[in-house]
């Protein structure tokens, strides 16, 4: 089995790390969101789904049957203990599901070079050492704001500091410019990337 380079993608809320995971995509890595496995857990996941409604009560799935995602923000992220007990409950399924779509790439006759997939909470998880390499994105505060309507809320106060992840990172970039600047940025990694490998 050829497991090929894995990158995380981290940075603060309104970074741009789905525009990073994008331009990943673009330049032939395979990508997966950290976001889109939780997306999956809550609509597919049984075990997930009991769980937060025993939690929380029945007033979390909406009428198409669906946990309505805005409500249980509204319920954790005022609340550190709800909040930690949220993410010892999906942490270790997203890793899991990550670690197995890796495991299923490097079995692939013709495995991509490169996996990324974006982890908001990669070094307050602890989970950098599942990766090849790091970058971080980010940005400044008030770029951020317009991107994101939760940047700087309960979830960013929790966040190493920018400069803290950006030290630990091998490739960090701020999201500032054009779209092309970025392309230029991952092409940039990705080349290093395979020099090193």
């Amino acid at each position: 089995m050829k497991r090929p380079l894995a990158v995380a993608i981290t940075g603060g809320i309104g970074a741009g790390k789905s525009a990073a995971l994008r331009a990943f995509a673009r330049h032939g890595a395979a990508t997966i969101s950290s976001d889109e496995i939780v997306h999956r857990l809550l609509r597919d996941d049984e075990e997930v789904r009991s769980a937060l409604v025993e939690r929380f009560g029945p007033g979390i799935v909406g009428a198409d049957g669906e946990i309505v995602r805005s409500e249980i923000a509204r319920l954790v992220f005022a609340d550190p203990a709800q909040l930690a007990w949220l993410e010892g409950l999906l942490h270790p399924r997203v890793s899991r599901v990550y670690l197995a779509w890796r495991d299923e790439l490097g079995r692939r006759p013709d495995p991509p070079a490169v996996c990324v997939t974006e982890v908001p909470l990669l070094y307050e998880a602890g989970g950098e050492e599942r990766f090849d390499a790091v970058v971080t994105i980010t940005a400044p505060r008030d770029l951020r704001m317009q991107r994101s309507r939760v940047a700087g809320d309960e979830r960013e106060r929790r966040l190493l500091p920018d400069e803290e992840k950006v030290r630990r990172a091998d490739f960090s970039y701020v999201n500032d410019g054009a779209l092309d600047e970025l392309d230029a940025f991952v092409a940039g990694v990705i080349a290093k990337l395979l020099a090193r490998a």
